[in-house]
This record gives structure tokens, C-alpha cells and sequence, in this order.
């Protein structure tokens, strides 16, 4: 499959996202990134199937929708049910549920899928997140233990028809292929890790996820399961009309 995605451009000094600019919801300015086509495996009717321990992302199914709109007794529910489906699949002992985000693509959308390919955490990012989350001196009891940060992110109301989450193989990056990005809020400020173009990426995807599927990867493993780089990928899937593409994607503190 054909697919095109936007790589961060590695410069010598640190990049940023700005978030709200000009105290406006939604206006965003972009470090540079360049489009860049690429080819995807899909993973649909592959006999390939990851594993989390040794990929850092396995594949969900015959999963119950997530409610749409997401109100707060739906997100006490779906907490449960994520702290559940990650104790019986990565073998996650304390879940610590701290973030959900809803992207919607469209232009009206405050929130749209993230074109850029990115992991959501850097090392110094993750530090202070840890901190954020369980104070100072928890945040020592779990690096001193097995501790991580993961992602669930779901298909919402609609199976994904266009701008599907597509994932580099881990063994396919070169340590030289991250940055760090800066995230820029009004009230806070935060890093991710970009990553660069290289022809040597192995992409892939799964077509057509439906509301009863999911997927959970890792974004930073202190034990050294790999973390992916991801991206929406701008590529319609054949079939039915496409609907607008619906998502939400659940940040997950976990200690094993």
C-alpha cells in the first residue's frame, strides 16, 4: 500500500510545536516536516502478528465500542475496562489512567490526527510526566522498578476509512533518526521525539479498524521494550464512502 506522512527536518537547534498561539483554540504553528511517500504493510490478512514484550504494540479485537460522545461517567467506565484489558494483556500491575484525547478529522476539529511522525514522549519528557503524575518520591519507587507509558487508541462511531495510524517497525530506526520536538502549551510545556526521514523504515498498519478493535503500543519502557514512532498515514481505504475519521487515543501510566 501507498501512503504519504510528514518526517520532522533535523536542524541544529531545538524545534517546536505552539499550541492555542494568540490564545486561539486550535491554532497550531508547526516545526518543518516534509511529505514524503512511503509503502505500508497492512496487517489485515497477514499471518504477522505483533508481540508486545518483543515489538512494543499488539493488536485488539471483539472489544466493546467507546461510547461517542465520551461524557464523564463514560470515561469512569472506559478507565475500568482499560485497566482491565491491560492487566490480561501486557501483564500491567498498577494502571494509572491520565489522558484522553478525541481527534476528529476535520478542519473544525480542535484536536485532528497527528501528521507527523512522532513518538509521544522524550527521555527528559517522561521524567517530568512521571514526576507530574505519582510526586517526587514515588517517582523513584517506580524507576527503581519495571515502570512504562503506553498508548490505547481506538476507532470511535465509524470503522477508519481514511488517515489510518501507521507504526515504524522498531529495528527499522536509526538512534540518529530521533530529535527531540518541544511542545509549547499556554500553561505548560512538555517534549516529544520527532524522527527524520530514512528509506531504510519498514511501516505498517492494520486497514479498516472497526469500533470493536484496538491497538496498545508503548511510548517509553524503562526495561527497553521498544517505544514506535507513529503517524496518521494520508491514504483512503477502497470500499464504502468514507465517514469522518473518529478516534480516541487513552495515555496510560503502568508499573509490572
Amino acid at each position: 500500500m501507498n501512503a504519504s506522512v510528514n518526517y520532522h527536518v533535523k536542524k541544529p537547534f531545538t524545534q517546536a510545536f505552539e499550541f492555542d498561539v494568540d490564545g486561539v483554540d486550535g491554532n497550531l504553528v508547526s516545526p518543518e516536516l516534509v511529505a514524503t511517500s512511503i509503502e505500508v504493510h497492512d496487517l489485515r490478512n497477514s499471518n504477522t502478528s505483533p508481540n508486545f514484550s518483543t515489538h512494543g504494540i499488539t493488536f485488539l479485537e471483539k472489544l466493546g465500542p467507546v461510547p461517542y460522545p465520551f461524557s464523564n461517567k463514560d470515561e469512569q467506565a472506559y478507565n475500568k475496562e482499560i485497566e482491565a484489558m491491560l492487566a490480561s494483556q501486557i501483564n500491567a500491575k498498577d494502571i494509572l489512567v491520565f489522558d484522553h484525547t478525541i481527534r476528529i478529522d476535520d478542519e473544525s476539529a480542535s484536536r485532528r490526527p497527528a501528521r507527523n511522525v512522532h513518538n509521544d514522549y522524550s527521555e527528559k519528557g517522561i521524567k517530568q510526566r512521571l514526576i507530574d503524575l505519582v510526586g517526587k518520591q514515588k517517582a523513584v519507587e517506580y524507576s527503581n522498578g519495571h515502570f512504562g507509558f503506553v498508548n490505547i487508541w481506538r476507532p470511535v462511531e465509524n470503522t477508519i476509512m481514511s488517515s489510518p495510524l501507521g507504526f515504524i517497525c522498531p529495528d527499522s530506526i536509526n538512534p540518529k533518526d530521533w530529535m527531540t520536538i518541544a511542545l509549547i502549551y499556554p500553561d505548560r510545556q512538555g517534549e516529544i521525539l520527532g524522527v527524520a526521514e530514512n528509506p531504510q523504515h519498514r511501516w505498517f498498519y492494520k486497514s479498516k479498524m472497526r469500533v470493536d478493535e484496538g491497538i496498545v503500543f508503548n511510548i517509553y519502557d524503562n526495561k527497553g521494550v521498544p517505544h514506535l514512532a507513529h503517524s496518521a498515514l494520508d491514504m483512503n481505504e477502497n470500499g464504502v464512502e468514507s465517514k469522518t475519521r473518529k478516534s480516541i487515543e487513552s495515555r496510560v501510566l503502568v508499573r509490572y
